[in-house]
């Protein structure tokens, strides 16, 4: 009845007024102290009741480490024999209330205030309930007896500990703590670290990971998994057979997760300790952070399940994060704070980096699924991998010579191996051959590739930690990672290891494929490393940096090749980018390798590379070309060179596309349409990339790029009326176009640019628009969408120069436009039209409303002189509509167009706005929260509502909620009368708000009441 009570009368439903919520708050309030120590009774009666009968056991061996570490986290013994006491064996039905308390007490802690009604005793009491999650004796025992009986009870004790650690956890969750229960959360740590040294401590008799496996509720499966595993023969078979297992238990893979596990309980605890609590604990002398790092050590690494590991790594991530921005904010003190907290990070590092390995955790590793993506688009050994990889990150960051001198030598082994495997390549009829054919010797050469794939992953994630302040204090590490890699990638493509045969290529060829990759990957991240590195050399004129950058590109060269996998030929095309973009060396054009490139694309007769390697080739060959060298004057650029390679190129990249201009003209030299559509694409794809990536740089790069681009831009306006019926094509061309504008503006000229837009605007008549979007699906929809895009750069571009188009725009949204897609539920095409009236508006306010800052002053804002009322009007009504449909998305853009436009352009004091509109879009939202249709955004709409109100409070008061109230239905006049009566005057934002909400549950509230009388019913 207790928990009933708390559930329903604490967070009524909407069945009841505020004044009553209120009410029934206060006297609830009253009672808890009552309450929670009538809980603290029932609970304290039945542990002192079954404790006088409960056996205890013989001091354990390891009885004084455990004091020890105890003492240092309870500050006293008589705290850690209290809680060394043995755990009581409870009947049935003691266990059913003890359930039900703590199940209360949960609820409770999940709305009352932290104060003095928790009392040392109740939390002292849940943590002796809390102590029932990691008893393993009992559950043991039941399981030794046999009877199902004994088994359900077994489940109920453990069920026991997770309903404590929930109350726990309540608690925990708050992050405003008052001062004086500060003292209180010290003594829940103390003795949640009880129970975490308890779970963790490793003897003889019993392992830490075997430990929280039986701890864990999933222990019934991992049981099945067991079995399944004894009984197997073979490898497949075997995890065929697991997975199996898993799914029928509701889960998938290692996710099969129940929430309500001890462990997963005990682990959410310490995240909200590091997260919310720590800064606040760790300056109490009496808590040990250390030894509790040393717990939490122990505790991350026998996890028992990936899920669980990888929450722990969260954990260590939020404590990295902590120990930074402490570090960042006491400078003074790093060295006392590094020292202190040294040891435990050096052995993190090491214990993460061994798990990422194979070599010493090839049985778990091997467990993880890399074939099946989640919602993030990755495996779960990719991951896996990536948390991994971040903990040691953030060690490096802290600690980057520690962990700089622990990672390289693991990858140097790992190396050495890889390097090696050239002495074992042989000449067969077909090709090359690596001659390693012995079982054992194969899977160890797997265990190294895969290991040395991930070193690599992790040498790249460090980089960053090497340029800025430090990079000449850690030149010759980085140096020294640099060198190896470039060796290491100039390796792999010179004995094509890529192509080698093997003696299990399912396994070692796509091993082989993916170091090669991954050292390409990893060298591209020390692209920045290399361009700090190259300012030095062109000061100092370094031979070592072009041997560096010329060796590379031997390496990468060799890969630019249809004959290549996909994966490392688009890691070779990366680094390319990187190189032309980032690095940017003054020589790069003229390496050979650079120039094979060059003649290679431009080839015509050259097999085209996949069409994502393409377009990344061809970024990174026009960057080489139009990006300004660092370090160089203008007049050393060597533009006008430079502007007729790019020039010939593009020509070269555009040559077929260019070809397609008279065929748009002379029917009978048409080639196939689909023939027409991949040239196009291709084409297209390729131009839109370099301009896209080129629209950010200096003019003259925009001015010679444009340049290269105008023949083939004109030729996309001739042939974009003959393919407006073909939306796929369309679309392609819009996507250009609008990268055009958005880069090259200022470069394409006015005339041309209005030629465009001219062009566009008759093209797209309310006949096609309504094919677009009615008939041809989302991509007749993207068409239009990108079309509205173009013309939001359109409006925004300051000056007159595009002012006479503004009548036609706005006719075009709301005369052709929105008509056709006003009513329809779906949400394609709105967004993009709102935000081009929103664009409209913003840009071009003096469209609208021409008074300048004299007039204003001269004859008072009400005078204000409006011009193109029609339009201005038509917009807004189109705003208000948009409040009455479904979508929240759009709802939420719009409502946020009308704000901004208040607050830059005071819309809301407008007289026009002022006179005929204001209190219509009052009256939408307020309607909007009381049918709940936009409950998400209940803040955003209440504010939007005062905004609108503070212009005129008197009128609002007065006139508007009056009329409100008498529209309402479902509500009698007596009712109306008393939501009018309770609704303050207040002016102020929040008391505005909450009479706002008051106004809205109190109708909901009359209306649920009168709706649910019978017929007839008299009403008083």
């Amino acid at each position: 009845m207790l928990k009933t009570t708390s559930e329903e009368l604490a967070c009524p439903r909407e069945d009841l007024s505020v004044a009553r919520k209120e009410e029934l708050r206060k006297l609830l309030l009253d009672q808890v102290q009552t309450v929670l120590g009538l809980l603290t009774g029932i609970l304290e009666t039945v542990w002192d009741k079954h404790s006088v009968t409960a056996a205890t056991p013989p001091p354990s061996p390891t009885s004084g480490e455990s004091g020890d570490l105890l003492s240092n986290l309870l500050q006293s013994p008589s705290s850690a024999k209290l809680l060394n006491q043995p755990i009581p064996i409870l009947d049935a039905e003691s266990e059913y209330i003890c359930s039900l308390a703590l199940e209360c007490l949960a609820h409770l802690f999940s709305w009352i205030p932290l104060s003095a009604s928790i009392t040392p005793s109740l939390l002292t009491t849940i943590f002796h309930f809390a102590r029932f999650g990691c008893d393993i004796r009992a559950r043991k025992m039941a399981s030794v007896n046999g009877s199902s009986q004994n088994c359900v009870l077994g489940q109920e004790r453990g069920r026991l500990g997770v309903l404590a650690m929930s109350c726990i956890n309540e608690l925990m969750s708050k992050n405003c703590v008052p001062m004086e229960f500060e003292e209180y959360l010290l003594r829940m740590f103390q003795q949640t670290f009880y129970l975490l040294q308890k779970i963790t401590k490793d003897n003889n008799a019993h392992t830490v990971k075997s430990r929280l496996e039986e701890l864990d509720e999933r222990s019934e499966v991992v049981q099945e998994l067991r079995l399944l595993l004894m009984r197997s023969q073979e490898q497949e078979r075997r995890s065929v057979e697991l997975r199996g297992a898993w799914k029928q238990k509701g889960g998938n893979g290692m996710k099969g997760c129940l929430t309500c596990s001890y462990i997963e309980k005990f682990t959410d605890f310490l995240r909200l300790f590091v997260s919310v609590h720590l800064r606040r604990i760790e300056s109490y002398s009496q808590f040990p952070v250390v030894e509790f790092l040393t717990l939490l050590f122990k505790y991350t690494f026998h996890q028992p399940t990936h899920e669980g590991y990888f929450s722990c790594l969260d954990i260590w991530t939020l404590f990295l994060d902590y120990l930074t921005s402490k570090i960042k904010s006491r400078l003074g003190d790093k060295e006392a704070v590094l020292n202190r907290y040294e040891d435990a990070l050096v052995l993190l590092l090491s214990e993460v980096l061994n798990r990422i390995q194979f070599r010493y955790n090839q049985a778990q590793l091997e467990e993880l699924d890399d074939e099946t993506l989640d919602d993030d688009q990755q495996t779960e050994w990719q991951r896996y991998l990536r948390q991994s990889l971040e903990v040691v990150a953030r060690v490096m960051e802290l600690l980057p010579t520690h962990a700089f001198s622990t990672l390289f030598p693991v990858l140097q082994d790992n190396l050495e191996v890889y390097l090696g495997l050239q002495q074992f390549i042989v000449t067969s009829g077909s090709g090359h051959r690596l001659n390693i054919t012995a079982e054992n010797d194969c899977r160890r050469l797997h265990c190294s590739l895969r290991d040395l794939s991930s070193l690599l992953q992790a040498v790249g994630r460090l980089a960053e930690y090497f340029i800025g302040d430090v990079f000449a204090a850690r030149f010759s590490d980085a140096l020294t990672v640099v060198e190896r890699l470039v060796k290491v990638t100039l390796y792999g493509s010179q004995i094509k290891l890529y192509n080698i045969e093997t003696a299990v290529p399912s396994v070692l060829k796509p091993d082989l494929i993916d170091v090669h990759a991954q050292s390409l990957a990893a060298l591209q991240a020390y692209s920045h490393w290399l361009a700090q590195y190259c300012s030095e050399a062109h000061r100092q004129n370094t031979q070592q940096f072009v041997t560096l950058i010329s060796t590379t590109m031997d390496a990468v060269t060799p890969l630019i090749s249809t004959k290549v996998q996909d994966k490392l030929l688009l890691s070779a095309c990366h680094l390319l980018v990187s190189l032309a973009t980032t690095v940017r060396p003054v020589f790069l054009v003229s390496i050979p390798a650079v120039q094979k490139v060059f003649n290679r694309i431009t080839d015509a007769s050259a097999q085209r590379l996949v069409d994502k390697a393409q377009v990344l080739v061809c970024r990174a060959l026009s960057n080489i070309l139009l990006l300004p060298w660092p370090n160089l004057p203008e007049n050393e650029q060597q533009w006008p060179v430079r502007s007729i390679n790019h020039a010939s190129l593009i020509s070269a990249l555009s040559r077929d596309y260019r070809n397609l201009k008279p065929n748009a003209v002379t029917p009978q030299r048409k080639m196939p349409v689909d023939d027409t559509k991949v040239i196009i694409h291709q084409t297209l794809s390729v131009l839109e990339d370099i301009v896209e990536n080129i629209s950010g740089e200096s003019t003259k790069s925009r001015q010679i790029c444009y340049q290269s681009l105008q023949e083939s831009v004109q030729v996309s306006l001739a042939l974009f009326p003959a393919f407006i019926h073909q939306s796929d094509v369309t679309d392609e061309m819009l996507s250009f176009f609008l990268t055009l504008f958005r880069g090259l503006r200022v470069q394409m000229g006015v005339p041309f640019t209005e030629q465009i837009i001219q062009t566009f605007l008759n093209m797209f008549t309310r006949e096609q628009l309504a094919e677009s979007i009615l008939h041809e699906g989302s991509t007749g929809c993207r068409v239009v969408e990108k079309f509205l895009k173009i013309l939001q750069v359109v409006v925004q571009e300051p000056g007159q120069v595009f002012k006479p188009f503004l009548p036609s725009i706005i006719s075009l949204c709301m005369e052709q436009v929105y008509p056709i897609i006003a009513e329809r539920p779906s949400p394609d095409v709105k967004a993009e039209l709102f935000e081009l009236l929103f664009r409209t508006l913003h840009h071009n306010w003096r469209y609208f409303f021409k008074s300048t800052v004299l007039a204003s002053v001269q004859r008072g804002i009400a005078e204000e002189q409006m011009e193109n009322e029609p339009q201005f009007s038509a917009i807004m009504q189109a705003f208000g509509q948009s409040f009455l449909q479904p979508d929240i998305h759009l709802f939420k853009q719009n409502l946020f167009y009308l704000e901004t436009l208040n607050t830059k352009q005071k819309l809301y004091h407008k007289k026009i706005f002022r006179t005929t509109m204001l209190f219509q879009f009052v009256n939408v939202l307020l309607q909007v929260l009381v049918h709940k249709s936009h409950d998400l955004l209940q803040e955003e709409i209440g504010i939007a509502i005062y905004n609108m109100a503070s212009v005129d409070f008197d009128g609002f008061f007065a006139a508007f909620l009056p009329e409100f109230l008498t529209s309402c239905d479902g509500v009698d006049a007596n009712q109306k009368n008393v939501l009018g009566r309770n609704f303050k005057m207040d002016r102020d934002l929040p008391s505005f708000t909450q009479n706002v909400h008051r106004l809205v549950n109190d109708l909901r509230y009359y209306r649920l009441c009168n709706d649910s009388l019978p017929p007839g019913t008299v009403k008083l």
